[in-house]
């Protein structure tokens, strides 16, 4: 199945689009301009792009699998809908709290938002003709909302490590490159980043602060169907990779205290994106089928 990371980014988009009249409205009457206009974006889009066809009255299910050679997206897929699902959590954890909520019930609206979101476009896929219903979709949303709740709750585990999303357009078979980060699964690399900055004994040290262990997950050419069999390759990678937020806070922004907005926003983008040429893989281990 394909992920729902648009439907997510739309809905974290039009939620702040949606706030920011409502500044004089009570912390509820906000809350619920953000819950329902994100659903709303989300499921306008799905209706236009996932569900067109319709639905039926039936609701179906299968067993997709995880990372096999045989599934989907040889688990990039499920990687995505983790990712996206943490992504959603942490930005909407900001919105509720520029909202007026308390940091803690900012995280719990963010949390069931998110999750919630994604579960109902789970379950509207088992009754549309084209999709079915995913139990190892509906298990990565779950994971990724409660990998973003682990981080937020704890400062020195999110200073410590990062889930990041590096995409790295492929050369297809006509020679061109098409740019679709969220969904071409065969340019995503996902990776686990633990930081030397998150590390106390490493935090002030000139050089080693900026730099950062990562492993990452990435599979490839599992879309370009059957014929690409004998060239789909599941690969893990263990490497190091630059800190773009720590370089930012201590060149640009090591002036501006407290940070502003533009810094705060490239921060938090930076540590869910891993810029392309940032990472270099050190080893690499690959199965194909």
């Amino acid at each position: 199945m394909r992920c729902a990371l648009r439907g997510t980014l739309a809905a974290i988009a039009l939620a702040g689009a949606l706030a920011a009249p409502a500044a004089a409205a009570d912390v509820s009457e906000r809350n619920g301009l953000i819950i329902g206009g994100g659903a709303l974006a989300v499921f306008a889009y799905g209706k236009a792009k996932w569900w067109s066809e319709g639905f039926s009255g039936d609701f179906r299910s299968r067993k997709e699998g995880w990372f096999g050679s045989e599934t989907y997206a040889g688990g990039a897929d499920k990687l995505g809908h983790a990712w996206g699902t943490y992504v959603g959590t942490r930005a909407l954890a900001r919105t509720f709290e520029w909202a007026g909520n308390d940091e803690g019930a900012a995280l719990r609206l963010a949390a069931w938002s998110a999750l919630g979101t994604y579960m109902a476009i789970e379950v509207l896929d088992g009754y549309s003709r084209r999709w079915t219903f995913s139990r190892e979709d509906a298990l990565a949303n779950a994971a990724g909302a409660g990998i973003a709740v682990l981080l937020e709750r704890d400062p020195a585990l999110d200073r410590l490590v990062d889930l990041r999303l590096l995409y790295t357009p492929p050369r297809r078979s006509s020679d061109s490159r098409t740019i679709d980060p969220l969904s071409d699964y065969t340019g995503q690399t996902y990776l686990l980043v633990v930081k030397a900055a998150g590390v106390p004994a490493l935090r002030d040290r000139p050089v080693w602060r900026y730099l950062e262990v990562a492993a990452g997950y990435g599979a490839r050419r599992f879309d370009d169907g059957p014929d690409a069999r004998p060239g789909r390759t599941r690969n893990l990678y263990l490497g190091i990779s630059l800190n773009l937020s720590e370089v930012l806070a201590r060149t640009a922004g090591r002036d501006e205290a407290p940070p502003g907005w533009g810094r705060r926003l490239a921060s938090g983008v930076l540590e869910v994106v891993q810029v392309p040429g940032t990472f270099v893989p050190l080893a690499r281990h690959h199965a194909s089928p």
